[in-house]
Formats: structure tokens, C-alpha cells, sequence
């Protein structure tokens, strides 16, 4: 796993705008995963749930992520790409998203995220937004991608 981008504070985080940061580290969809996303949602379609149905029906020939379990992923992996030191994190919204290809079960995604925009906000926080793609491995097409909006109020220095 590789080390994730340390910042300390606002001049810091200001440094990385409009900076491509390294991708998150590979994590295989299991349809154990799947399964478990599709029970805390109550979204139990067959193309998810049902690798038998899947083989035989779907034109995938198994069962797909649903694609909100792969937007899920964005606050496992964005920690693995940056770290803010920050005394408390608020997640406002995603913006622009956009599913454009299935994961099937079995596949490797990771998540790219670039800092696009940073301005403060009132309270002390600072918002930043996150360009954020889900790459498929071996696929020219991302499995989903939008903007993250994040609030961290940083510590007091």
C-alpha cells in the first residue's frame, strides 16, 4: 500500500490544487461485497444479486457492482491517496456523477482524485472539492467518476 499524501495544513492543502495525486491501491469487487451493499440498501436485483441468473441473462455473463457501492468506496480511498489533519470532516455532497461502466464481480478498481477547487467557508472550515474516477482494471472506460465536496476544519495553529 502506498503512503498517502501527509497535510498538515491550509498552505499545504493549497500546494495541491490542480494536482493529478497518485492513484488509491487496487481492490477486487467480491460478490461478497456486493452481496453485503445489497442488503444494507435493500437493492437486491438479480443482476447483483444472483451470479446463476447473472451467467445466464445479463450480457455481462455475472453479476455487477451497483454502481453507488462504487462511489462508496470514495471515503476508503481518497484516505489512502491525502490526509488532512483536520479536527473534524463534513461531507456535503457529490456532484456530476456519472456511472459509465459496469464492475463486474471479480474486477479491480482503484480511485484517481485530483484537488480542483479550495475556498473557505464560514465556521473556520475550509471546503475543498475532489475530482474523483473509478478506473476498471484493463478498461479504457471509468466505472464511475464526479466531484466530492469535503469540509475540513483544520486544527488550530
Amino acid at each position: 500500500m502506498a503512503e498517502p499524501l501527509h497535510i498538515s495544513d491550509l498552505e499545504a492543502l493549497r500546494d495541491i490544487v490542480g494536482r493529478e495525486l497518485p492513484p488509491a491501491d487496487w481492490l477486487t469487487i467480491t460478490q461478497q461485497r456486493i452481496d453485503r451493499f445489497a442488503e444494507a440498501t435493500d437493492d437486491r436485483q438479480w443482476i447483483h444479486t444472483d451470479p446463476e441468473r447473472a451467467r445466464r441473462e445479463s450480457p455481462y455473463g455475472t453479476t455487477i457492482a451497483h454502481g453507488h457501492l462504487t462511489m462508496s468506496l470514495m471515503p476508503m480511498m481518497l484516505a489512502q491517496i491525502i490526509q488532512v489533519q483536520a479536527r473534524m470532516l463534513v461531507n456535503p455532497g457529490v456532484e456530476r456523477v456519472r456511472l459509465r461502466a459496469p464492475v463486474k464481480c471479480g474486477d479491480r478498481v482503484r480511485m484517481h482524485a485530483k484537488l480542483t477547487a479550495l475556498r473557505t467557508v464560514p465556521g473556520g472550515g475550509v471546503r475543498a472539492r475532489f475530482r474523483v474516477s473509478f478506473e476498471i482494471e484493463g478498461e479504457s472506460r471509468p466505472a464511475a467518476f464526479g466531484d466530492v465536496l469535503l469540509v475540513y476544519y483544520l486544527e488550530a495553529g
